[in-house]
């Protein structure tokens, strides 16, 4: 094996730690409480970090290259379902956060996320998802800290899992689509605040917690802009 070969499958290696990441989530609701619910949340982030940081690590390493036989791509979203769709909603219901009797409306975003996890043009070759991402890491931690009324909740949970179905358009700054220096600029600054937020974790002042939600909201008001522009040009080139 080769020095490059070697740092080839270093790079998948970097991967698969979201995998460890995944199986300490796993743990730790199982265990239950809101010490662990903390560090699950700490080891989403990680998981995060993780997955916006291997493809660059992956192309400089020349992984298909190198490593043809291995599919690093199929490894990822072995790891991404479980960090972003069902760890995330097995939290939602460890956490008690939906009322009695609602859990089952878990099940729709679980199968929405299968769905787009599956389709082959999830991703746009100009740099963006296709349908809502399966950020339910995201939304299980606004669940939590927030603790919505059970109909904000229950439209938290059937709104975006809905929106994997319509074909609008969601920032992908790791492949350097639009706003993507700013995205993630914004995006670093975030993930210091969470930090903030985990380290407070179960009190944490309301007002970081809604400071914090800006970054979610301007990634979401500029995907569905940027959708809207993309639907009017298709209407009007579709009139000509």
């Amino acid at each position: 094996m080769t020095l490059k070969t070697f740092l080839a499958w270093c790079a998948h290696l970097y991967t698969a730690m979201g995998l460890i990441a995944a199986a300490g989530i796993a743990v730790l609701l199982v265990r239950g409480g809101e010490d662990s619910f903390r560090w699950a949340f700490v080891l989403m982030l990680l998981a995060t970090v993780i997955d916006t940081t291997d493809g660059t690590l992956a192309r400089r390493a020349r992984v298909k290259e190198l490593t043809p036989g291995f599919d690093g791509r199929r490894l990822d979203d072995i790891i991404d379902f479980q960090t972003y769709t069902s760890l995330p909603l097995l939290l939602i219901w460890r956490a008690g956060i939906l009322p009695p009797g609602q859990a089952w409306w878990l099940l729709l975003p679980l199968l929405a996320s299968a769905y787009g996890f599956s389709q082959a043009e999830a991703k746009t070759a100009d740099g963006f998802f296709l349908g809502f991402p399966s950020y339910w890491n995201v939304v299980a931690l606004y669940l939590y800290l927030l603790r919505p009324p059970a109909w904000g909740s229950l439209a938290l949970i059937i709104g975006p899992a809905l929106l994997t179905f319509v074909p609008s358009l969601y920032l992908y700054t790791t492949h350097k689509g639009p706003f993507w220096r700013l995205t993630n600029v914004l995006g670093a600054v975030w993930t210091v605040l969470l930090l903030l937020i985990f380290a407070r974790l179960p009190d944490v002042p309301r007002p970081l917690v809604w400071i914090s939600l800006g970054y979610p909201v301007y990634y979401l008001a500029l995907s569905w802009a940027i959708t809207l522009r993309s639907w009017r040009t298709r209407y009007r080139q579709a009139g000509r």
